[in-house]
């Protein structure tokens, strides 16, 4: 797959066609979109080493690559035209969708000030209402996020040192061919070193609420060469993910600062198979030398509260980094995701 096609289906995604575009229904035709170029990959090289057609690895080359544009300009316009078809489907329009992308990053009283207005707007329409943002959640204060003006502090040269990064990764349990999400990938710090490790086969999932961040990841994967991230643009309270598709969800350090926690736990646990996880990174309340501010630490205790209460159970840890929770949780099937909280447990 070539590293030009991602770049349109991106550009695609984030462009003025979204307006018109389901989200969740184009997220689906990206993926789909991939994997059937990966398949006429194998399929041609299958042919070619069975002496059947196409020895020649020009022309395999030249056939390839003239049958993926041809998905990929099927696969963006079923995109286009299927949004349209099935945008009633869907929750909210273009203008819904920006209004939630990024106000809450700079300024939480704007994002809520923005959200009512939207609100007001779509009860007039007699259309969905954008989820508020929640400043207490089971009685944890939830943090602001970091803007993309830090993103230099997520590569910074002290990282592995300080949070053994590579000591996490190899116990992950990444295998070649999975499809892994990094929530909240920033400027794709893990997502880079993820694509690495499930290979040409497996698939990462960058998914941030920050276009700037998105650039960033770009960027980096053009620098290096690495062509199998999809980088999403997703809302705070919708990670745009399609349903049963993810083996894997990695969240560092980015859940204590969800402003809707219910809405994106209910997405995720669609977003992945039967017996795929998400993982949680989060700095250890409970170690009063982790130099990071309390309202970015999470206790075992919170998490598992938290995620308990969304359907969700724990199903191993590792306890070996030196500043971060690492917990492992899967689908609770035995107990349907309940209702969360009452309002006593958000204030």
């Amino acid at each position: 797959m070539e590293l030009i096609s991602n770049r349109i289906i991106h550009e695609a995604w984030t462009s003025k066609w979204r307006r018109l575009v389901s989200p969740s229904y184009c997220s689906r035709f990206i993926f789909l979109t991939v994997r059937l170029r990966r398949e006429i990959d194998e399929f041609a090289g299958l042919a070619a080493t069975s002496g059947q057609w196409l020895r020649n690895a020009n022309q395999r080359s030249v056939v390839t690559h003239f049958v993926s544009k041809l998905i990929l300009a099927v696969a963006v316009a079923t995109c286009f035209l299927g949004g349209i078809v099935f945008s009633q489907e869907e929750s909210g329009t273009a203008t819904d969708e920006t209004q939630s992308v990024n106000p809450f990053a700079i300024e939480q009283q704007q994002d809520a000030d923005s959200a009512d207005s939207t609100n007001d707007d779509k009860e007039e329409r007699d259309e969905p209402l954008i989820p508020e943002p929640v400043d207490v959640y089971m009685g944890r204060r939830v943090a602001r996020t970091m803007g993309h003006q830090g993103a230099d502090w997520l590569t910074r040269d002290t990282r592995e040192r300080e949070e053994r990064c590579s000591l996490m990764l190899s116990n992950l349990g990444v295998k070649r061919g999975m499809t892994i999400c990094d929530m909240g990938c920033g400027n794709g710090y893990y997502s880079l070193q993820l694509a690495e490790l499930t290979g040409e086969k497996g698939l990462v999932v960058g998914v941030d609420v920050q276009p700037e961040m998105l650039s960033y990841l770009r960027d980096r994967m053009e620098s290096k060469g690495i062509d199998n991230i999809i980088p999403i643009l997703g809302s705070y309270h919708n990670p745009r993910l399609p349903e049963n598709m993810i083996d894997m969800i990695l969240l560092v350090d980015v859940y204590h600062e969800f402003s809707h926690p219910e809405e994106m736990l209910a997405a995720m646990r669609k977003s992945l198979k039967p017996d795929g996880v998400l993982v949680f990174l989060e700095y250890r309340l409970e170690d009063p030398d982790v130099p990071i501010k309390r309202l970015h630490k999470m206790s075992k205790k919170q998490v598992d509260k938290e995620l308990t209460a969304n359907g969700f159970k724990l199903v191993r840890s590792f306890d070996e980094l030196p500043w971060q929770h690492m917990l492992f949780y899967g689908k609770d099937d035995g107990d349907q995701a309940t209702e969360t909280s009452d309002e006593s447990d958000r204030k």
